[in-house]
């Protein structure tokens, strides 16, 4: 029998998130006849616009009606959704017939409002994990993660990342090989982990106003040199212990994690251009050899070096045979 993913809308929904889990189950279910039914449901049936303009139609939700999954999708339109009761009524009984309940960038917001992520772990858009940690204090939020499982719940870090959670989640009910198929088939370099930081994570580093945005334009640009913290501390004009402290209490961060994550950023995008060896980006981004390198990314990433080249593109032809 097919499971059936719902995915749930409202005015104002981001249509990549939406989208590219769609793509995702969709190719599944190519791969494998039958696995999938996708059903796209809102607060009423008829068109939904997206934030683009762009609109989906969609279905109420029917008296009795079976879900497998429920993908609630963010967007804008999230934070005038969160004080729709009718919304969250939606959601609620949606949620109640769906084996598992899921959600893609800010829809955590809406998961979070209806009540399901009460004392769970989950992860959201990393540009409102703050906004959400002060809404809902009662949820543990994991703000550095593609995606974050908590039982029979998962949320993801958003647009993009939706297409991650729903590579797991047809890994978990066909089996990875299906799902790097499926990878294969989307054209995604590769299928990040969960556990992986997310990219722009390191973006909160950027504030223009703040008092160590020139010291790291300088570690960007000399990710090759020995930014040790009195190296750094020096150029700051500060004692290495004063500087310590200051620098963690701005970025969140140690000065040596952030050289680590700016040089482990910096080394992804080379290797994801295909143009140098590991060798040669473990030098040029200042690890001191590439085992140094090789460790920095299975803790940030999840993945080593060689796991995060591009893949081949698949002939389009496999897929309909494969349809």
């Amino acid at each position: 029998m097919a499971r059936r993913i719902a995915f749930l809308l409202f005015p104002g929904f981001q249509l990549l998130d939406a989208a590219g889990p769609m793509a995702a189950f969709e190719i599944a279910a190519r791969l494998r006849p039958g696995a999938y039914e996708l059903r796209v449901l809102a607060l009423k049936g008829g068109a939904v616009p997206s934030s683009s303009g762009a609109s989906l139609g969609a279905h109420a939700l029917a008296r009795g009606e079976a879900i497998d999954t429920l993908m609630v999708v963010g967007g804008e339109g999230t934070y005038a959704a969160v004080h729709s009761q009718p919304t969250l009524r939606l959601i609620r009984r949606a949620a109640a017939r769906a084996r598992r309940v899921t959600s893609v960038c800010s829809g955590s917001f809406l998961l979070a409002a209806a009540g399901l992520l009460e004392g769970r772990a989950a992860t959201t858009h990393w540009s409102v994990s703050e906004r959400f940690r002060s809404a809902f204090p009662r949820v543990r939020l994991e703000p550095d993660r593609i995606f974050v499982r908590s039982g029979d719940t998962w949320t993801s870090a958003g647009i993009s990342a939706g297409i991650d959670l729903a590579l797991a989640l047809i890994g978990e009910d066909l089996g990875e090989a299906v799902a790097r198929r499926t990878a294969q088939f989307l054209v995604v370099y590769h299928r990040r982990p969960g556990g992986q930081a997310q990219f722009s994570a390191l973006l909160e580093l950027e504030r223009p106003a703040g008092r160590f945005a020139a010291l790291l334009e300088h570690m960007r640009a000399h990710l090759g040199e020995a930014l040790t913290v009195e190296a750094l501390a020096a150029r700051a004009c500060m004692s290495p212990r004063h500087f310590s402290r200051a620098f963690r209490s701005e970025t969140g961060l140690t000065p040596a994690k952030a050289v680590e994550r700016l040089r482990a950023e910096a080394a992804r995008a080379e290797l994801e251009s295909g143009t140098r060896s590991v060798q040669q980006v473990a030098r040029s981004c200042g690890f001191a050899d590439p085992e140094r390198m090789r460790r920095a990314f299975v803790r940030l990433f999840g993945a080593p070096p060689s796991a995060l080249r591009r893949c081949p593109p698949q002939p389009v032809a496999l897929l309909r045979q494969a349809s």
